[in-house]
Order: structure tokens, then sequence, then C-alpha cells
């Protein structure tokens, strides 16, 4: 009784047992139907983010998250950028490195691969290499030993183990009395890893930092500082810091998100693409709701007219079946919400029942390289799911109030 009327009349529609059945049917299948596209968007939307929070994370965990190197040459003096980066307190860790494009030649046929430098014990400062090796340890590679660590798919390739060799030619050319020739090396195979990540575990060799060195003429130089961030988001701002408090030559500046822009591009056009379509199963439950507004007030002309006879303006009327159909798009969004953060929460226990009972695997662990189904959920994509699912209801039930707004009372009680 303190409601206004519009809102009173709205909720004893909703809850009233109407004449016409079959229109209290098509009101359930509106808020199914919107509950149904809430849970399918959801639900989705965290399992795409936990495969690309899986990819970044698997990527990031070799990748710094950002470099300054030397523009258009070698970085002489290295540890004082590293002294340097230390001392934002942004930095977690620095490391030296050097990178160059090589042909590795094994027991088949050779496979070309970025041969990396590193100091072992810097090298956990800014990677996870040293967990992840699957055969060996980090600390093998000994300076002057010329040892190498391969990615245990590269190593598959080359058709090397640990105790094997592999001849390392790089791109650049040493003058001989023959001519110029690369540059060439053999090492030693003494350990393999495996991040997780084809272009890791396919592309990667890692190798001392003094014996590319070497290998190359490089004196103590490197090609640059590799970065580890307390906040990766921040890597872009740092590495420029880095590279203006280094100002006695320029510097090249790069972060992990330039480096795989097209990557993580592709992948956030995939996750929206998704949700625009997904979102199409809202948008056929708010149909639904439209045609079951329309049913309601075709069915409700007498009770309108009394209304207006009454006194209720047409404001009035279209207020009341406003406040109806904006309620079941309430009461299907939110149910939605509850299916979908429920079923996200037990993916894992679903796909695990749908293996045992079918015998299947859907997650092969030698394809995908994870044992689960990886899903993040996102406050932020439910809330603008929520809203997206309010919103179409909402607007659904734009037409059929103002045609109940336009109904004449003479004539909705003509013949009744």
């Amino acid at each position: 009784m303190f409601k206004p009327i519009p809102v009173a009349i709205g909720l004893r529609y909703l809850r009233a047992k109407r004449r016409n059945g079959f229109i209290s049917f098509i009101s359930l299948a509106s808020i199914l139907g919107i509950a149904l596209g809430v849970a399918v968007l959801i639900t989705p939307l965290a399992v795409m983010s936990g495969f690309q929070r899986e990819i970044r994370d698997r990527l990031l965990s070799m990748t710094a998250h950002a470099t300054v190197s030397g523009a258009g040459e070698n970085l002489h003096d290295w540890r004082h950028a590293v002294a340097v980066a230390m001392k934002d307190p942004r930095v977690a860790g620095a490391a030296p490195y050097i990178d160059v494009q090589s042909l590795l030649g094994g027991n088949r046929d050779p496979q070309g691969a970025m041969v990396r430098g590193v100091l072992p014990s810097e090298e956990p400062k800014v990677s996870v290499l040293a967990d992840k090796m699957k055969q060996g340890r980090l600390d093998s590679l000994q300076a002057g030993e010329f040892n190498i660590l391969l990615g245990q798919e590269l190593a598959l390739w080359l058709g090397v183990g640990v105790g094997d060799s592999v001849n390392v030619t790089t791109g650049n050319f040493q003058g001989t009395p023959l001519g110029a020739v690369p540059r060439a090396k053999r090492f030693k195979v003494t350990g393999l890893f495996g991040v997780g990540h084809n272009d890791i575990d396919r592309n990667l060799a890692v190798v001392h930092l003094s014996d590319l060195q070497r290998l190359l003429r490089m004196g103590d130089d490197v090609t640059g500082v590799r970065l580890k961030l307390h906040d990766m988001d921040q890597a872009w701002d740092v590495a420029r810091d880095l590279a203006l408090a280094l100002h006695d030559r320029p510097y090249q500046v790069s972060d992990w998100t330039r480096e795989n822009a097209n990557l993580y591009q592709s992948l956030k056009m995939e996750k929206t693409v998704m949700g625009i379509l997904l979102s199409l199963i809202i948008a056929m439950g708010a149909f639904n709701l439209v045609s079951s507004q329309v049913m309601l007030v075709t069915d409700k002309q007498a009770d309108i007219a009394i209304l207006r006879t009454l006194g209720l303006s047409p404001r009035g009327v279209m207020q009341v079946f406003m406040v109806q159909g904006s309620l079941i798009g309430i009461i299907g969004t939110a149910l939605g919400v509850v299916g979908g953060v429920l079923l996200t929460l037990n993916l894992e226990r679903i796909l695990g029942l749908i293996e045992a009972l079918f015998n299947v695997t859907l997650l092969p662990s030698d394809v995908y390289y994870i044992t689960g189904l990886p899903y993040e959920l996102e406050a932020s994509d439910v809330v603008m799911i929520a809203c997206v699912a309010l919103a179409m209801s909402f607007l659904a039930t734009l037409y059929p109030a103002w045609r109940a707004a336009r109904t004449q009372p003479a004539e909705a009680l003509r013949y009744e």
C-alpha cells in the first residue's frame, strides 16, 4: 500500500494467476531465455579470459616484461644499466642478455632458433627457466664449457638429447683465407626445458653469456637488459624511465605488449567477437519478453480501460507494464548471473564428469599443454553482461507499454 500505484499494479500482474496460461508460459520462457543467455555468456568469456591469462603467463615466464637495448649497437656498460634499473622500486629483477638468430644442427635437419646468452646466477631474477627444466639444471651452463640448454620441442626436431652435441651457426661472419664464413661452434646439450608455449619450446636455446660473447667476438658487450616488474602493466613506463636515466647514448625500449602485439590483439578481438555473438542469446530472450508483454497487454485490455476510467494516466499505464516487464528481466538476469558463476566455478568438475561418462579426453595435455580447463571470472565481465541483459530487457518493454498506454477505454469496454 506504500508503493506507487504503477509499481503495485505491475507487481500484482507478475504474481497474479492469469486467465491465459499460455501468456504465463511465454513469460516463464522469457525469464529462462534471459537467464540462459546470461549464463552462457559468462562462462565462455571466463574460459577465454583463462586461456588468455594462461598464454600470457607462460609466455612472460620466459619473456622479459621490458627490455632496454642499444639503438643500433650493443649495450656496453650493462652493469651500470642493471644498477640503475634496480634502484627503481617498480623493478623486481634485471639481468643482461644476448639474442642472436642461429642455425642449429643436430642428428636431423638443421633448425633455425634464437640462441640466448644469459648469466645463470642472474637469470632466475627475470624468468622461471630454472623451474622449467625437464632434464639437467640451469647451473650446468658454466663459462668456457660451451654447454647449451634446448627447448624440448627444439630438441625433438633436432633429434638430440642430453649429452649430445649441436652445431650453432650464427649470422655473424668472420674473415678467413677462404673468404667470409659464418661463425660456428659446437655446444654440448646439458639440459632440456619445457615452458608449455610452443614458440618458446620450439624456437629457443640458452647458453652462458660469456660463451656467446666469445663466439660473437663482442667483448663485454651485451644485446641489452631484461626487466621483470612487480606490475607488468607498467612495463612501458619503467623501460622508458630507465632509458631516460641512461641519457649518455640513445637506447631502444620495448615491452611485452609490443613484442607480442599481434597475439594479444587477436585474443582480445576473439573475446570481443565471441561476446557479441553470444549476446544474441540474450536478445532472443528479450524478443520473447516483447511477445509475452504484447500478449499480456491484449489480455488486459479491460483492466487497462478500468484503470483509465479510475483516473490512471496513459503514462501510469505505460509504467505498469514497464515495471512488470523489467521485473522479468531483472529476475532472468539474476538467475543467469548466479547460474553462470556457479557453472564457471564447477566447470572442471563438469568436464571431468563428461570425460568419465563418455570415456573421452576433451583437453589432451599433449595438445594444449594444460591438465585442466583454465578460467578467470572477471567481475567487470559479469557486471557488463548483467548491464547488457538489463538494458535489453528494459528496451523490450517500451513498445508493449507504449501500446498499452494508447488503449482507449470506450473501445476496450465495448464488448465487455
